[in-house]
């Protein structure tokens, strides 16, 4: 049986607006958009008696046994949603971890996608929601990979054909712990995304937001302060902001040119770190 191939895109927070808290969780409002870089899935069915994941590409190593896509068939199994069917699944890793890019969330969100779209599950949208949430907050958002605000009531507006970008996605040698990022938000801001409109993503409006969770990463991981710093110097970009959080940063131009320049530029000082050009799709 042959291999389906499904891309996973990576996901940017162009805006993270940190609202509140609950009892567990802290209320988040963003802007997000999806990028040209993808991670690579391959899917069949199988007679082994039980799943098969396996990881590989450049940023495979590392991965352990609690990732998002063994959650994932180990969610549907207990739900009895593949009918005591196994598969094997194969994942090339181009997106990087603990980066603030979705990698994880985002093969989650593609292979329940997947799964719904060949009909080899048949679940409506509360159940949906559900299993999202068991996994992971934004694996919701990979199931439509389209642009969207996402508001601090977790109610989800599309807007597909918004303005693009040229980005340089740059990320250190290490990754951010996301959970210390958001232990140390302690100030909360008013909504700004409550009525969501295409205007949202203009570069007047983008350039007057911020991510809320920038100021933590920065106390935990100094030197993402001077990464971003220095990308602000390279061939006047846009804006310059951190994704999700972090440890990537990204630069967005409206030039192909000056985002390609800002790589070789940003590739001679930090020769150890990793960059690329891609654009919002």
């Amino acid at each position: 049986m042959k291999f389906n191939e499904v891309k996973s895109f990576a996901k940017i927070n162009l805006a993270l607006n940190i609202t509140g808290k609950n009892s567990i969780l802290h209320k988040i409002e963003t802007i997000v958009a999806f990028t040209s870089l993808y991670d690579r899935i391959l899917i069949k069915k199988t007679k082994f008696k039980k799943h098969k994941i396996v990881f590989f590409g450049k940023f495979s190593k590392g991965i352990n046994r609690n990732n998002t896509v063994f959650k994932l068939l180990e969610i549907l199994d207990k739900k009895k949603l593949l009918n005591e069917k196994k598969f094997f699944i194969k994942i090339d890793k181009q997106i990087p971890n603990k980066a603030g890019l979705g990698g994880g969330s985002m093969n989650a969100a593609n292979i329940l996608r997947y799964f719904i779209k060949k009909k080899i599950i048949k679940i409506n949208k509360s159940e949906v929601l559900n299993i999202c949430k068991l996994i992971g907050s934004d694996v919701i958002l990979g199931l439509n990979p389209n642009n969207c605000i996402l508001t601090s009531q977790n109610l989800i507006k599309y807007f597909p054909n918004s303005e693009k970008f040229y980005i340089l996605i740059v990320k250190p040698n290490y990754g951010c712990d996301t959970k210390i990022i958001y232990s140390k938000v302690k100030k909360f801001k008013k909504p700004k995304l409550s009525n969501p409109n295409k205007k949202m993503f203009n570069l007047n409006f983008l350039k007057k937001m911020d991510n809320d969770l920038e100021l933590a990463a920065f106390l935990e991981y100094s030197n993402l302060r001077y990464i971003k710093l220095y990308l602000e110097t390279l061939f006047n970009p846009i804006f310059v902001r951190m994704t999700g959080s972090g440890s990537a940063i990204v630069s967005y131009y409206k030039s192909k040119k000056r985002c390609e320049s800002a790589k070789k530029m940003f590739s001679k000082k930090y020769k150890n770190y990793w960059c690329i050009v891609s654009k919002t799709i």
